[in-house]
C-alpha cells in the first residue's frame, strides 16, 4: 500500500494486541505518523453494573496495551490516548485536535456496533477525515463463505466444509507491525496520560484479580501455551466441566487479546498432524465465525428467533415465570449441576460450554422461559460475552436458530449430570452443601432415603431447595408448548 496520510488515528476496540493486528498493520502501512486511541464508550458503560469484571479486564489490557506501544515504538511518549465518553462524541474531535486525515479501525459486527460506526463515519466525513476499516475478529466475515447460489450457510456442517476449502496460507497471514513500529507517534504533552483508574471512570474492583483470570496479551500467551501441551486430548476432556479441558481464551477471543489467526494456524497444524482433539477444537473456532455471519447476515436474530415460526411459541409469564426465572438465576432450582454451573457464573463470569447448553436447555424447556431472557442474563454476568455466539448458543437449546437441536430434543438435567459430572467434583465445588452426599445421591437428592439425607446433613427446603418443577411432566408440557412449531413446519 503506498503512503496516504500524513498523520493516522488508530481506534482499538476489540482488538487489544499489537501482534498481529490486522488494522493496526493497516494504519501503520498507510501513514507517516500514527497515534492510537481507546475509548471507554459510554454508550457501553453507562448501562453496566458498576463492579465489572469485563471493564476491568479491558482496563488491565489496555494497560499492557499501552506498555507495549511503547516498547514497540522505542519513544517513552508513545502508547494510547484514553476517552471517556460516547465515541460518536471523541473520535472526530480527537482526529482533528491531532491533524489526522484518516481514523483506521477493525469490524465490528454487531447491529448497534454498525450504528455507532456509521454515525462516527459521518462525523469523521463532516470534518473532512477519512475512515478506513478492515477484518481482524475472524477469519471468514460476511458473505466471504456462501453456498452455490450465493447466499449465505444456515446450517454449519456445509459452511465448515467450504470454511475449510476456501482457507489458504494468506488468510492466516501474520500482521508483522515491528518494521513499522517507528512510525508510532509521540503523543502531544496534554495527552500523556496513564490508563485510568476504575473509580475514574465510574467502577469499581470486582473480584477479577482473585480469579486469576491473566489479562492482555500476556495473558493469553500463557494461556494459550498452556492449553497447547492439552490441544490432542481436548475431544476427550472438553465435556467435563470437572477437568481442564477448554483453552480458556474466550475473553481474550472477546476482547482481541489474542489473534485468531494464530489459534486457527496452530489448531490446523496440528489437525493435520493427526491431532483428534485439534480437529475438534479447530471446529469450535469454525462455529465461531459461522455465528459472527449469521449476526451480520441475518441481524434479525439479535431480536427475534432465525426461524420466524418460533416466535409464536407462548413463553411462561406472570407470578410463575418471575418465581422460576429467579430460582434458575440465583442457582435454586434443586438441580444441581444446573444450580453449580449458575454458582460458578455468578461467582467467576464464567460458565463452561458443555454447562451452556445444560443450563440453557433447563431455562427454556423445564422451565418454559423466554430464551432471550436467558441471553440477556448471560450477556449481563459472561466474561466473554460475544452477542453472535451468546445469540447462537441460546437460540440452539431452544431450536429457534440456524442448525439448532430439534425442538422434541430436551436435556435430562439428571441424566446430564451423571454423565459429565460422574463423581460430582464440579457439583462438590459449587455446592458444597451438598457434598457429603454419594455419588449416587449427589444427582438428585430429593429422589433420596431421608437417613442419607440427614446423614449427608442435608435438609430440603432448608440448605437446599427441593426441585422447582419435575423433569418428566415439564417435558410434555413443552412439547405441547412446541405444538405451535411442529403445526406451522406441517404446512411448510
Amino acid at each position: 500500500m503506498i503512503q496516504q496520510f500524513e498523520t493516522g488515528l488508530m481506534w482499538f476496540r476489540r482488538d487489544l494486541r499489537v501482534a498481529d493486528n490486522a488494522a493496526l498493520h493497516m494504519a501503520l502501512k498507510a501513514c507517516r505518523q500514527l497515534h492510537c486511541v481507546f475509548v471507554f464508550d459510554r454508550d457501553i458503560l453507562d448501562e453496566l453494573p458498576r463492579a465489572d469484571r469485563r471493564v476491568e479486564f479491558i482496563r488491565e489490557s489496555l494497560c499492557e496495551l499501552d506498555a507495549d506501544l511503547r516498547q514497540l515504538s522505542g519513544k517513552s511518549n508513545a502508547g494510547l490516548i484514553i476517552r471517556h465518553a460516547k465515541s460518536v462524541d471523541a473520535i472526530a474531535p480527537l482526529a482533528q485536535e491531532l491533524g489526522a486525515q484518516a481514523v483506521f479501525a477493525a469490524h465490528d459486527y454487531e447491529p448497534q456496533s454498525d450504528i455507532r460506526d456509521e454515525q462516527v463515519r459521518a462525523a469523521l466525513a463532516s470534518a473532512g477525515v477519512d475512515f478506513q476499516t478492515c477484518k481482524d475478529h475472524v477469519i471468514f466475515e460476511r458473505q466471504e463463505i456462501l453456498t452455490q447460489t450465493g447466499t449465505p450457510y444456515g446450517v454449519f456442517t456445509p459452511y465448515k466444509n467450504k470454511w475449510l476449502a476456501t482457507l489458504t496460507e494468506t488468510h492466516l497471514g501474520n500482521h508483522d507491525c515491528s518494521a513499522l513500529a517507528s512510525k508510532l507517534a509521540s503523543r502531544p504533552a496534554a495527552y500523556c496520560n496513564d490508563v485510568p483508574a476504575l473509580a475514574r471512570i465510574g467502577f469499581e474492583a470486582s473480584n477479577l484479580s482473585t480469579l486469576r483470570l491473566p489479562t492482555g496479551a500476556s495473558g493469553a500467551r500463557q494461556l494459550f501455551e498452556d492449553f497447547f501441551d492439552r490441544m490432542d486430548e481436548y475431544h476427550d476432556t472438553r465435556n467435563f466441566p470437572s477437568k481442564k479441558g477448554p483453552s480458556y481464551l474466550s475473553v481474550h477471543l472477546r476482547f482481541g487479546t489474542v489473534s485468531i489467526r494464530q489459534l486457527v494456524a496452530t489448531a490446523l497444524q496440528r489437525q493435520i498432524q493427526g491431532s483428534q482433539g485439534a480437529a475438534v477444537w479447530l471446529s469450535e473456532l469454525v462455529w465461531r465465525d459461522f455465528y459472527f455471519q449469521i449476526l451480520a447476515n441475518f441481524p434479525h436474530v439479535a431480536q427475534r428467533a432465525y426461524k420466524s415460526e418460533y416466535d409464536a411459541i407462548v413463553w411462561e409469564s406472570g407470578p410463575r415465570e418471575k418465581s422460576l426465572f429467579e430460582a434458575w438465576c440465583h442457582g435454586k432450582t434443586g438441580y444441581p449441576l444446573v444450580d453449580a454451573a449458575m454458582a460458578q457464573l455468578n461467582q467467576t463470569g464464567y460458565m463452561h460450554n458443555r454447562l451452556r447448553m445444560v443450563v440453557g436447555s433447563f431455562l427454556v424447556k423445564d422451565l418454559g422461559i423466554d430464551w432471550r431472557q436467558g441471553e440477556a442474563y448471560f450477556a449481563k454476568h459472561l466474561n466473554d460475552f460475544d452477542l453472535a455466539a451468546n445469540n447462537g448458543g441460546w437460540q440452539w437449546v431452544s431450536s429457534s436458530g440456524c442448525d439448532a437441536q430439534p425442538y422434541f430434543r430436551i436435556f435430562n438435567p439428571i441424566s446430564q449430570s451423571e454423565k459429565f459430572d460422574p463423581q460430582g467434583d464440579f457439583i462438590r465445588r459449587y455446592l458444597p452443601q451438598l457434598s457429603l452426599l454419594t455419588n449416587k445421591a449427589l444427582h438428585a437428592p430429593w429422589k433420596t432415603k431421608p437417613d442419607e439425607l440427614k446423614a449427608a446433613k442435608l435438609t430440603l427446603g432448608v440448605n437446599y431447595p427441593h426441585p422447582v418443577v419435575a423433569h418428566d411432566e415439564a417435558r410434555l408440557l413443552t412439547l405441547s408448548r412446541y405444538a405451535v412449531v411442529k403445526k406451522s413446519l406441517s404446512k411448510k
